[in-house]
């Protein structure tokens, strides 16, 4: 697709093609099962199931905001050990290339196809506003994001949850001793990796501010062990997740964390990722507004 040619919306396609795109990405059909499906409800329109699962896909070039070389920006990979995870991880490290005094750091979870080249500009995003951003990479123990959207689906499968999820809080204790950083840790996470967020704030007591978007609530008898903030952002049509956020709702306010909560009329699970169509630009401006604007006075003040 080149960049002339208009972008496509999610009401550019039937409801139920996305529905099983979304149920293709969480990984409760397999590429054929969507295809077979896609195929039945396209029936008629001249539209192959492969073309709709293409334009579906994501588009990474078209998306990004902040090229890699970007003279703004310093960034690097760094390795570092996670003792009851899976050894040793990797992570994308950006910040400002002429920052001035500590910096507050920023944790980025990724989605659960790893660390794609749009995780990694959102990690330059969040260094052009002022944030030292460390983004992981839960893929590295099976050899990293294959460069493959397919691939990187069947690695993630593979992976252990549990030392996944001790991954990441030892990436958010190697966040906080980051050289040039204040001390003060944020974090914020897309589906899988909204997920990580919430985990997170249940595990790391130096954790300041913590923004899931459209992710799945902890355990719930762990809510009590939140000490930061979140702001918390939803999707209109994501009945996997918003079923879980009542109940989260009434644990966070049993519990007594301070949150804020956003949900977006008309908007499908992932509309703040702008490499596919499921991307609301509305909605994602104001859900990144409010980000930053968060960031900016829990870790900054």
């Amino acid at each position: 697709m080149s960049a002339s040619t208009p972008r496509k919306t999610a009401s550019d396609f039937d409801p139920e093609v996305l529905r099983l795109f979304d149920h293709y990405v969480h990984g409760q059909i397999d590429r054929r099962g969507f295809l077979e499906r896609a195929a039945r409800v396209a029936a008629g329109t001249g539209v192959s199931a492969a073309a709709l699962l293409a334009a579906l896909s994501p588009d990474f070039a078209r998306a990004q905001k902040v090229a890699p070389d970007d003279p703004r920006v310093k960034a690097a990979f760094v390795e570092y050990t996670s003792p009851a995870g899976y050894g040793k991880l990797q992570a994308y490290l950006t910040r400002p290339a002429q920052a001035t005094g500590p910096l507050p750091v920023v944790l980025v979870a990724h989605e659960s196809r790893g660390l794609n080249p749009h995780i990694e500009d959102i990690a330059r995003r969040l260094a052009l506003d002022g944030f030292i951003a460390l983004a992981p990479d839960a893929l590295f123990p099976l050899g990293g994001y294959p460069g493959d959207e397919d691939k990187a689906r069947e690695l993630f499968a593979k992976l252990d949850a549990a030392k996944t999820r001790e991954d990441f809080v030892a990436s958010a204790a190697y966040a906080r001793g980051i050289d040039g950083g204040n001390g003060r840790l944020g974090a914020v996470g897309f589906c899988w990796g909204g997920d990580i967020v919430n985990m997170l704030a249940t595990r790391v007591p130096g954790l300041v501010a913590g923004v899931p978007f459209y992710g799945t609530p902890p355990p719930l008898d762990r809510v009590p062990a939140i000490k930061c903030e979140l702001l918390l952002f939803f999707a209109d049509n994501d009945p996997r997740v918003n079923a879980t956020w009542p109940a989260y709702e009434a644990a966070l306010k049993s519990a007594g964390v301070r949150f804020a909560a956003f949900k977006y009329p008309g908007t499908q699970h992932g509309f703040n990722n702008d490499t596919t169509p499921r991307f609301d630009e509305n909605a994602a401006n104001d859900a990144w507004g409010r980000t930053i604007a968060f960031f900016n006075r829990t870790l900054k003040g």
